[in-house]
């Protein structure tokens, strides 16, 4: 599973598993449902690979979530927003249930992988977790890195300065 974002961490999502195997299908992408945006740039991402590695269209899935919060709304409303993504979010992951969740950070992130981790508190299935910090995150961790921190089998990040402020953290250096 594949959370992506709008922006930046579309382009660094796909070039983390630009050279992905093929082992790893189906991929599910999540994308919130106001982004269409990174759906186009996934159906494109995975019309590349149909070349390189003999993929079918039926290698990947796109799934669309709630926002948990726009840009500009209040914090207030986020609780609803954020509750609404969840439970979504929750539903999706049971569906599919991966064996896996690759993310580095969209807001789209946090209600999958908490579902994960329900899913693994609750006995229905183990999925593993891996957060790779934007190579934006230079001396703090984004608000995503520190909730996932916790939760993530494997966190990795881009730059010494983070790995030094986060024991638990893999440094891999720049990977784009």
């Amino acid at each position: 599973m594949i959370p992506l974002g709008s922006g930046g961490h579309t382009f660094e999502m796909f070039c983390l598993i630009k050279n992905i195997s093929e082992k790893f299908c189906p991929r599910i992408y999540v994308i919130a449902d106001t982004d269409n945006l990174s759906e186009q740039k996934a159906k494109s991402f995975e019309e590349s690979l149909l070349f390189s590695v003999k993929n079918t269209p039926e290698t990947y899935v796109i799934e669309k979530i709630p926002r948990s919060r726009e840009v500009g709304q209040s914090w207030k409303s986020t609780v609803f927003t954020t509750l609404k993504a969840s439970i979504t979010a929750f539903i999706l992951v049971l569906k599919h249930k991966p064996d896996l969740i690759v993310c580095n950070g969209p807001g789209t992130c946090v209600p999958l992988c908490g579902a994960a981790f329900l899913l693994h508190v609750l006995g229905l299935k183990y999925i593993k977790i891996v957060y790779v910090e934007s190579i934006c995150r230079v001396k703090t961790m984004s608000l995503s890195g520190k909730i996932l921190y916790h939760l993530a089998d494997r966190f990795l990040v881009q730059w010494p300065q983070l790995k030094e402020k986060y024991p638990k953290a893999k440094y891999i250096g720049k990977l784009i």
